[in-house]
């Protein structure tokens, strides 16, 4: 009897630790971890081909079983972030709806980690029918075009100044500043100045004794090497009176225009540029069955011949990526 008592019990304490072992590994990491603060990821074309495999923006994307019904969109890079329900934990499965018009739908169930998700999908092959039932449109020799604002400076002359610096030598100081750096002999502090006129800055310029005991002499601020519209000079002298010269060349800085080429890297039907933070006006200069044709990029990024969507890189670059459109196809 007390045997059978000892395995009975014996047998709930094992039922016990099997139950506490689940929910150790099972249920309480759940609530350890807590709600996940959404997921993250970017959507890509599905292509054997990884040079092909470019990102897709604006697919919309919902999350099953959220009752506020937001729908979110990738950006220009395809990326994504997600915010889920409040009841989701990590390691629960969550269905994510991708729709886009040019894409088959995409209903995806995964389990939330901490991770970042790339979702492919799958383009719609579209029949395309030639009026003539000739070949494709071809495009060829494409360049990207675009100005650049760029200043210039123009030399358009010279400033040559002389100045002195009046003192006598061997006049003790009696602490009667200003003094000699010793302190010893009595000196004279002195500035000159030189203006480059209006729209005019000073280059290269400098300070030079030219006569009397320059030895005896010292630079004691430096307003010149610098350059700028106006440049000047502060000097000591406790010598005999000395005489300075002060020259710089003066240039006229200028702003214009300079137009710019880029010329894309083409794989399959994707061409891709990158144009800098300052460019302007950026156009495609495309050959479309061998008529030369320029289009303008405008902010809609609209080509009759290919689908463009562009992204902003931490530079402040954007790069530019454009697929054919059914019915052409690059040379």
């Amino acid at each position: 009897m007390a045997s059978t008592r000892r395995i009975l019990i014996w047998i709930v304490l094992s039922l016990a630790l099997a139950a506490l072992a689940v929910v150790s590994f099972v249920v309480l990491p759940r609530f350890i971890k807590g709600h996940p603060p959404g997921i993250a990821g970017a959507v890509l074309k599905q292509d054997v081909d990884a040079h092909k495999q470019v990102a897709i923006a604006d697919v919309s994307i919902t999350v099953a079983d959220d009752l506020t019904g937001h729908v979110y969109r990738t950006d220009a890079s395809g990326a994504f972030r997600l915010a889920l329900p409040q009841h989701v934990r990590f390691g629960d499965f969550v269905t994510l709806h991708l729709r886009h018009p040019d894409y088959e739908p995409l209903d995806l169930t995964q389990p939330v980690a901490d991770k970042l998700y790339i979702v492919k999908m799958v383009p719609i092959v579209r029949m395309v029918t030639n009026d003539g039932g000739g070949p494709k449109i071809t495009v060829a020799n494409i360049v990207a075009r675009y100005s650049i604002r760029i200043t210039s400076e123009v030399n358009v002359g010279s400033g040559v100044k002389t100045f002195q610096v009046v003192n006598a030598g061997n006049v003790p100081c009696n602490g009667q500043s200003p003094c000699s750096p010793d302190g010893k002999w009595k000196a004279t502090v002195a500035s000159s100045t030189l203006d480059a006129g209006p729209g005019n800055e000073y280059r290269n310029a400098t300070v030079t004794c030219i006569a009397g005991p320059c030895a005896f002499t010292r630079v004691e601020s430096d307003d010149f090497s610098h350059g700028g519209h106006t440049v000047g000079v502060t000097v000591r002298n406790w010598s005999d009176t000395t005489t300075f010269l002060i020259e710089a060349e003066a240039y006229h800085p200028m702003v214009s225009d300079a137009v710019r080429d880029s010329y894309p890297v083409i794989f399959g039907p994707t061409l891709h540029f990158t144009l800098p933070q300052a460019a302007e006006g950026p156009s495609i200069l495309a050959e479309i069955d061998g008529k030369p044709i320029t289009f303008p990029l405008g902010p809609n990024l609209c080509l009759s011949w290919a689908q463009c969507s562009a992204k902003s890189g931490a530079d402040q670059s954007r790069a530019y990526q454009c697929e054919l459109k059914p019915g052409f196809r690059f040379k």
